[in-house]
């Protein structure tokens, strides 16, 4: 990741239904986005979802509730060896590629064809196992904590870190799927950055986007978003997801927040230092005056331009002679 700018993850998911093809798609879409990463995620079925597992709400909402949730996933994963395909593609595109593994024996494929760090899920953090595997590898690490108390984050922490993780940034999340405005509170995103003195990002799962343009002008050094080829397909993640355009403009936006926030320093910028003598205010005569007049509220105004004495002069100026005659509106001299 690179330092000083925010780094913007593309969330491909498992909204590649499936099919290698449309994870391809996606892959060209994040590009043209101009996103740093595009990110999948890698599972096993049968290593994550008991086959008694029911779906979430909102699973069902998206896909219905004749199957259960193990039936659902299988059908959205991909092989090992399409996820070594799609890492080539992305190489191909000049885009990072990244996927969370989501099981042990996904743990070990991903640190074999070596991706740059880990994106652990907010579903994982209390699974210590898995915890210790990937702190083993020694890489830095990216911890969503949706769902999480501070407890449970600390302690994951303290895991990650006795076993030899890298730089830990921990990302505010919350994983309704669309999260209600209301229950975004990217406050929090500050307190884990005060409480446990890590980097701070933000995965979000809103309609649109303003919450993730809002995190990035809060210090967010990681965005993370759902994007999808269309928000209409079957699946449980496309409608709180961003079309192609959608994931354009919000990289726009974050880029432009990151110009915008600047320094911290309060300072006039280089663009508008040609205007401080046309907006401000000089002092200048109210009528003609005659040289050696003695000048006073009656005789002197305050106009633009502001290239002049400063109006903050005006109890100085009051009371002393005029060295020259002035026209009316003419700028004061001494």
């Amino acid at each position: 990741m690179r330092d000083n700018q925010i780094f913007i993850i593309a969330e491909a998911g498992d909204n590649h239904n499936g099919k290698f093809d449309l994870a391809l798609q996606l892959v060209d879409k994040a590009a043209e986005a101009g996103v740093d990463c595009v990110k999948f995620q890698t599972f096993v079925t049968e290593n994550v979802i008991s086959k008694f597992a029911e779906k979430a709400d909102y699973q069902k909402q998206t896909t219905g509730e004749n199957e259960s949730q193990y039936e659902m996933v299988k059908k959205l994963e991909l092989s090992f060896e399409q996820f070594r395909l799609i890492q080539k593609y992305c190489q191909e595109k000049n885009i990072m590629f990244l996927s969370t593994p989501f099981d042990l024996d996904s743990i070990d494929f991903l640190e074999e064809i070596q991706i740059p760090f880990w994106k652990i899920p907010s579903g994982e953090i209390t699974n210590l196992p898995y915890l210790e595997k990937i702190a083993k590898t020694r890489k830095d690490i990216i911890m969503s904590t949706g769902m999480c108390m501070l407890e449970e984050i600390g302690a994951a922490l303290s895991v990650l870190r006795e076993h030899g993780a890298g730089k830990i940034t921990l990302l505010h999340c919350n994983t309704e799927y669309p999260t209600p405005f209301e229950d975004v509170n990217l406050r929090a995103m500050q307190e884990m950055k005060e409480v446990f003195g890590v980097s701070v990002g933000y995965s979000d799962h809103t309609v649109g986007i303003e919450a993730p343009i809002a995190a990035s002008a809060m210090g967010a050094s990681v965005i993370e978003k759902h994007f999808t080829l269309d928000k209409n397909m079957e699946g449980p993640d496309h409608k709180a997801s961003l079309e192609p355009e959608e994931l354009k403009q919000m990289v726009r936006s974050i880029r432009n927040i990151e110009r915008a926030m600047g320094s911290g320093k309060k300072r006039p910028s280089p663009s508008e230092q040609k205007n401080i003598s046309i907006a401000r205010k000089s002092i200048v005569a109210k009528r003609k005056i005659k040289q050696g007049e003695r000048l006073t509220e009656e005789n002197l105004y305050i106009k633009r331009p502001g290239d002049g004495i400063s109006p903050m002069r005006w109890y100085e100026i009051i009371g002393t002679v005029a060295v020259k005659d002035f026209k009316e509106d003419e700028l004061i001299v001494e």
